[in-house]
């Protein structure tokens, strides 16, 4: 049985999304102890930003006229995939970043879009959870309302193309305490912080129990 999992933090060690995922891990495996996890960091180690376009091009390409950038991206794509396919669950660390998801990210998605076809359910029934961070506030009422393009973009890929079985965790703010414009939301941040550990854990726990061994 595997486990995969994908941070995209640019933080490194200050990393609030990897911080939360952390939790997920720790839950699992304090109850899978032998369970093989497999990770991959989009931030630390980000896939070539013209993979993508190549990929698409190699695979409108003749096989013996392929480019060898072609043909390496294809190997790439296909490889992806099958990484994702063949997990049993998955765990994503995907912080919002400029209002959307990253550029690490948006490449790794297109790459196992070409690797699968774009329409292939690669995670039909699989329990996936989502740990998605950011640093201001996107709630109704907020100046910002309307301005998070990062969490129903995942929704589509991984729900309505890939067929997940998925879990989201949120956790607004996580910037207050760095940004001095932030100040005075320092108390509701401390509890959406608390909120979404607690609900990390819970994942975690619910990860564990629910895999068939």
């Amino acid at each position: 049985m595997t486990l995969l999992r994908i941070d995209s933090s640019i933080q490194g060690p200050a990393s609030s999304s990897a911080a939360l995922a952390d939790l997920v891990l720790e839950e699992f495996l304090a109850a899978r102890p032998d369970e093989q996890v497999v990770t991959r960091h989009l931030g630390a180690d980000p896939l070539p930003s013209d993979a993508w376009a190549n990929a698409i091009h190699g695979s409108f390409t003749p096989e013996d006229q392929r480019t060898p950038a072609q043909v390496e991206a294809l190997a790439l794509a296909a490889s992806l995939a099958a990484e994702l396919q063949a997990a049993d669950a998955v765990v994503l660390a995907l912080p919002l970043y400029n209002f959307g998801i990253s550029q690490h990210v948006k490449t790794w998605i297109d790459l196992v879009l070409a690797g699968a076809g774009a329409g292939t359910p690669l995670l039909t029934g699989k329990p996936v959870v989502l740990l998605t961070t950011r640093g201001g506030s996107y709630a109704p009422g907020t100046p910002r309302e309307g301005w998070d393009h990062n969490t129903d973009y995942l929704r589509r890929i991984l729900v309505d193309v890939w067929q997940a079985d998925l879990t989201v965790v949120e956790r607004e703010f996580t910037l207050v305490g760095v940004n001095p414009a932030l100040d005075d939301f320092i108390e509701p941040a401390a509890v959406m912080k608390k909120v979404a550990e607690e609900a990390a854990a819970e994942a975690g726990q619910v990860l564990a129990g629910g895999l068939s061994r």
